[in-house]
């Protein structure tokens, strides 16, 4: 803004004209983001899938019993739990460019840290720190999805970038028995430090939000913002907590997320016990598994799209694709009955899909049902409810596998947690209607 030589008359500045006309003519810098987001939340899960893959061999060289691994995932979860009420408040707070960077930083330095460990309670301290960092990924991933994607684009971002989970799960158990087998189970912590370090700086390089970014076109900037306008007004976080909605997507998190966790921490303990796979064996079906996940991720969050291109709105296209998922899943009840190793790899398969794709969606109800500047907060709640049902479902299957050294009765509760999860879902956020937020 600048006066005139009365000093009373404003003159536009011509600072924003020129930003707007340096603007290239066509861009899709949103898709970069989307890499990036991928990029992060690969790297999350290589951090956190180490120990799983381990846990058959640190079992016997650590000497901790079924319950006592039950503590160690447990104490991860619960950090989780706390670290998400306090991420997504930051993310909110500081933004997405700087809260992102923080718990990345956070989570790598403690999970290299695991690589000190030598008893079950040290481990389980390194956990609890790797959960308070890696807490951060979903609350600022899913805001930066809600900052730079149209509502229309937002599920299929969301299975894009939720895919790394996969893809990091599924680097882990082709790069870290190699490790081992080759240079000790220690190194294999350190495995990601440099990747996060990379991460970091490329983050901090390029993330703005869309009108502050340079490279942004003037058609991508309008499309990003062609959603009605939305409150821009802060919701304090105890007013959020009471809406219907939040405790909607709180219930099937909380129902859901302890599957996941259940497939991630205990997929290779199963394979060894029901099938005597040691580790330079694992890799293979683990591999299968999470590539399925993949792609289960990908197409729960095109499926929608293609849905509503047939006429039904994007609320009732993402409804019914989360019940699609919800069933197929169920087949996993059979995974601990058959006596193939492959069969159970397909169910298991099946289900992981189906579990990413029912995620994709879940997470981009928020977006759907509150105005982006209350994203990271409910992402927030409903993270912290998942890993409230991921520490008991955990404290659980030690206990059970101890006492009964049988599966099934787990299986049988992944098989139908969905399906009670969309049944709650419907009854407490029926058509996922939007808050009403006083302007």
């Amino acid at each position: 803004m600048n006066l005139t030589a009365s000093g009373n008359s404003p003159q536009p500045s011509t600072l924003d004209d020129d930003f707007v006309s340096s603007r290239p003519a066509s861009s899709h810098v949103r898709w970069t983001v989307c890499a990036l987001l991928f990029a992060a939340t690969s790297i999350n899960y290589m951090d956190r899938q180490v120990l799983g893959i381990l846990a058959p061999m640190l079992q016997h060289s650590i000497g901790w019993t079924e319950a006592q691994y039950g503590y160690i995932v447990s104490a991860f979860q619960f950090a989780y739990a706390v670290g998400l009420i306090v991420a997504g408040q930051m993310v909110d707070r500081f933004g997405t460019r700087i809260g992102y960077a923080v718990v990345m930083g956070i989570w790598s330095i403690s999970a290299m840290c695991h690589s000190l460990a030598r008893t079950a309670l040290q481990f389980g301290i390194a956990r609890f720190f790797l959960g308070l960092g890696e807490s951060g990924n979903f609350p600022a991933a899913i805001k930066a999805t809600a900052e730079w994607f149209p509502q229309s684009e937002r599920s299929l971002a969301t299975g894009i970038f939720n895919s790394g989970t996969n893809v990091g799960a599924i680097l882990a158990p082709a790069i870290v028995p190699w490790i081992t087998i080759h240079y000790g189970w220690r190194p294999s912590f350190l495995l990601t430090g440099v990747f996060s370090a990379a991460w970091i700086i490329w983050w901090l390089t390029h993330y703005r939000k869309p009108a502050d970014h340079p490279t942004v076109s003037r058609a991508e900037l309008d499309l990003i913002n062609s959603d009605p306008p939305q409150p821009v007004a802060k919701i304090p976080w105890r007013k959020i907590a009471i809406y219907r909605q939040t405790w909607a997507f709180s219930v099937a998190k909380f129902l859901t997320d302890p599957i996941w966790w259940f497939y991630l921490y205990w997929l290779p303990k199963f394979f060894d016990a029901r099938f005597h796979l040691g580790l330079s064996h694992l890799g293979l079906p683990l591999i299968i598994v999470y590539n399925a996940s993949a792609v289960g991720s990908i197409g729960g969050g095109w499926l929608p799209a293609l849905i509503h291109r047939t006429g039904a709105s994007m609320i009732r296209a993402r409804l019914l694709t989360m019940l699609i998922f919800a069933c197929v899943v169920t087949p996993i009840f059979f995974a601990s009955r058959t006596n193939s190793e492959w069969v159970a790899v397909g169910l298991l398969s099946l289900a992981a899909a189906a579990h990413q794709g029912w995620s994709a969606n879940l997470f981009t109800t928020v977006s759907d049902m509150f105005p982006k500047s209350a994203v990271g907060a409910v992402v927030g709640i409903g993270g912290m409810a998942g890993s409230v049902g991921g520490v008991l479902f955990s404290l659980s299957a030690g206990w059970v596998l101890q006492i009964t050294h049988s599966y099934a009765s787990l299986f049988g509760i992944a098989a139908s947690a969905y399906l009670i999860a969309f049944a709650a879902l419907r009854l407490l956020a029926p058509g996922l209607k939007k808050i009403e937020v006083a302007a």
